[in-house]
């Protein structure tokens, strides 16, 4: 079968129309040929929908554009029949499969894991270089991408919208544009900007804007910290993401953001990465340490402010989790389909020793009254 992302762009508008009208994307089929939309969170027999927070997409139209304009910026992208790649001055990635593009092997892994509905975001590279201008193209290319995905399998798929971070008036415009796209239930964003922390005040209207909006932020480490010392065994993922999170959670709760905006929700990645674990000596330095005492309470009290994704690959870091901060802040997520994701995000929740109402909370009761399912 000839790979989607390596025929000529004609081509591939012609291979979309006919797999349009093949699916029922007209108005003259049956709406059973396409996916229904999505009922209560639970089904008349109380099944809960398991919902996954953390999946990541790469639309085709994303893909070509980081590989054609993108190109004068240091973007590139190459696909090959089973594979495809990123590189670009924020960092490169892959190779990776194709069912990140596919949305068909998406929902075939999806039944195969028991996962009901995915919220699709955006991952490494992000949208996070180039110029300006390129910068909102990326985002607005992916939302009406995703949203896409989202009104062709409703029942299936949401949307955690991305921005182009790096102007305030450009992720404003773009985050008030992408909120009335069909299916965008949420904002994705980095757990830093080009380096730049989430407490910079160059993001600060769009933090009150999102909070205005009542819409959910979910973080994702980009750019993780540790250099070259983490160069070797993937320390930049097995380390650099869970201290990234940290740090992006840190700087959030010193830096004010949280005290600013009461209102705002945010889940951090992988159980919050190494911030929970690491609450109490952050707190000891809140008692001794000037800088940390501009918040009116101690930091370990903004955990409960924050909601953790289930990607730990640790039983006991969820129960840590569940006893320290509450089984009503936990979302099941799988970081599909990533190599260090869970291809059984569903099964992994058996290693906690909850009971049936506890467990449901997690594999989708939470996320449906974040996202508004």
């Amino acid at each position: 079968m000839e790979c989607i992302c390596c025929v000529s762009p004609t081509r591939r508008r012609l291979l979309g129309t006919m797999a349009a009208l093949a699916s029922g994307l007209t108005s003259g089929l049956p709406a059973s040929a396409v996916t229904p939309a999505p009922g209560p969170a639970a089904d008349i027999a109380g099944k809960v929908r398991s919902i996954d927070i953390h999946a990541h997409y790469y639309p085709e139209s994303y893909c070509e554009l980081v590989g054609t304009e993108g190109g004068k910026f240091g973007g590139k992208f190459t696909c090959g029949a089973n594979s495809f790649s990123f590189q670009t001055p924020a960092g490169g990635l892959g190779p990776l499969p194709l069912k990140f593009i596919r949305i068909d092997e998406r929902l075939a892994d999806m039944d195969a894991s028991g996962v009901d509905m995915q919220a699709l975001s955006l991952s490494v590279p992000m949208a996070y270089w180039a110029d300006r201008a390129f910068n909102a193209k990326l985002a607005r290319t992916w939302n009406v991408a995703a949203s896409g995905v989202h009104q062709r399998h409703p029942a299936r798929f949401v949307v955690l919208a991305t921005l182009p971070m790096l102007n305030p008036h450009d992720a404003i415009d773009e985050l008030e544009r992408a909120a009335e796209l069909p299916g965008v239930r949420g904002v994705y964003m980095g757990t830093n900007i080009n380096n730049r922390d989430l407490d910079d005040l160059l993001f600060e209207p769009v933090f009150a804007r999102i909070e205005q909006l009542d819409l959910p932020v979910f973080l994702h480490p980009q750019q993780t910290v540790g250099g070259a010392r983490l160069g070797d065994f993937y320390l930049s993922n097995l380390l650099g993401n869970p201290f990234d999170t940290a740090i992006a959670g840190s700087h959030l709760i010193l830096g004010g953001v949280m005290d600013r905006h009461p209102r705002l929700r945010i889940t951090l990645p992988h159980a919050g990465g190494a911030l929970p674990i690491l609450m109490g000596r952050i707190d000891a330095g809140w008692t001794v340490r000037p800088e940390t005492r501009k918040l009116a309470q101690k930091p370990s009290s903004y955990l409960r402010r924050f909601s953790y994704d289930t990607v730990s690959h640790s039983g006991p870091v969820l129960d840590f989790l569940i006893q320290n901060i509450g089984i009503d802040r936990l979302l099941l997520g799988s970081d599909y389909c990533f190599d260090m994701g869970y291809e059984q995000p569903v099964t992994f929740l058996d290693r906690l020793a909850l009971p049936l109402e506890q467990k449901n909370l997690i594999l989708g009761g939470n996320a449906a009254q974040l996202l508004h399912i």
